[in-house]
């Protein structure tokens, strides 16, 4: 083999491994990013835990409208006798005896400080809608729910925990 050959066959690998590295190095800078962006705000999805018991009970997707705000829709049931099927019987607005699972529970929240306020959360348990605040905590790995009537003293919380 030529030194020329030999030449031209060390530049290209040394050129593949480069280009190799280049495209490594561009996936983790756009996990990076993503990463750093889902730390900002709390849409993707969120396994809730029943304050009562601790336990979980539901993955919650949260999104953004076209205006900007935050709502919120059960994607899966985690409770152990939850079925596919279940309705919120106790629901008393246009809500009333349909589906939980793929129900909107958060509804126009809104960006304010360091959190998210002025919408509003139903607990298909009870069926009541509640005034909801939310913040991010733990480098945007849990989500605090408040979901209170008239002040937010008059309430309760509850941490949700980032899903990947």
């Amino acid at each position: 083999m030529t030194q020329f050959a030999q030449f031209t066959r060390r530049t290209r690998s040394i050129v593949s491994r480069t280009a190799k590295h280049a495209a490594l190095a561009g996936v983790l800078l756009a996990s990076a990013v993503t990463a750093m962006a889902q730390a900002d705000s709390p849409i993707g999805t969120w396994q809730t835990i029943d304050d009562s018991t601790g336990q979980p009970k539901a993955l919650v997707q949260i999104s953004q409208d076209g205006d900007g705000a935050l709502d919120g829709k059960v994607i899966k049931g985690l409770g152990a006798n939850d079925q596919p099927d279940r309705r919120c019987s106790a629901c008393t607005d246009a809500r009333k005896d349909q589906l939980i699972l793929g129900m909107t529970i958060i509804h126009d929240m809104k960006k304010e400080g360091d959190g998210w306020d002025g919408g509003n959360i139903l607990d298909p348990e009870n069926g009541k809608v509640y005034k909801c605040k939310m913040h991010l905590e733990d480098g945007g790995q849990k989500l605090v729910v408040r979901g209170y009537i008239g002040v937010s003293l008059l309430g309760r919380s509850q941490i949700w925990i980032r899903q990947q």
